[in-house]
């Protein structure tokens, strides 16, 4: 029996045990969206999900920025309490389940690819509707209380954001003035820090599942982190 056949039947018994004896899988997709986790799509006795798990299933964050994926699924269901719509996270993975780092959520159906939500017909209503909703959202995440929340996160402001992208930017050794002077005024006239709140991250399209109502679902939760709200609005 092959790797993936293992895999598959490993996760063939995580879905009996989440969705009930009578519940059987019947068929394993890789998606092509998450650029630093896979993405599974399973599916079997009228039953859909959606496994997030560490590529091999080995815990490796992308940046020294991203939370482990057990925290992750932490603060979506944190985010549900709050009212933002998410995914509903169904199991997080343990050491029985034998398949590595992850967790098991509801399957949201829509677009996250900007190209079609922007211009496609079928969007047209959700675009009149989406700023609004994802203010509403924002407002929501950014009033989430941080008692209880995981350990994980780490605080960074303004600033400690600036820095952050000087250093990879600085790691390229490719000098480019547009960024010189983008990083000087930037810290030449960076405002007061707020309060640090939780913020998501990496709000944007390709994060946000978009369906013909609009905001159906905020994903990709890996960079969120205590910091200033304002860095959440472009």
């Amino acid at each position: 029996m092959g790797a993936n056949s293992d895999f598959e039947t490993r996760l063939g018994a995580l879905f009996t045990r989440v969705f009930g004896d009578s519940a059987a899988l019947e068929t394993v997709k890789r998606l092509s969206g998450g650029a630093s986790q896979e993405t599974w799509a399973v599916e079997g006795s009228g039953r859909t999900a959606i496994l997030r798990r560490a590529p091999g299933g080995t815990s490796a964050a992308r940046s020294s920025a991203a939370i482990g994926l057990s925290a992750e699924a932490k603060l979506i269901v944190a985010a549900q309490v709050a009212g933002v719509p998410v995914p509903k996270v169904l199991h997080v993975l343990t050491d029985a389940d034998n398949l590595g780092d992850g967790f098991l959520m509801s399957r949201v159906l829509g677009e996250t690819i900007a190209r079609p939500i922007l211009r496609n017909e079928e969007f047209a209503a959700a675009r009149e509707v989406l700023s609004q909703q994802c203010g509403t959202a924002l407002a929501a995440i950014h009033a989430i209380p941080l008692d209880g929340l995981p350990a994980e996160l780490h605080e960074s402001d303004g600033l400690a954001q600036i820095a952050q992208y000087e250093d990879i930017y600085r790691g390229f050794d490719v000098p480019r003035p547009v960024f010189e002077l983008a990083l000087s005024w930037l810290k030449s006239n960076a405002p007061a820090p707020m309060p640090p709140v939780l913020v998501h991250g990496d709000f944007r399209l390709g994060n946000l599942m978009i369906d013909t109502t609009g905001l159906a679902a905020v994903l990709d939760w890996e960079l969120a982190h205590l910091g200033d709200p304002r860095e959440e609005i472009p």
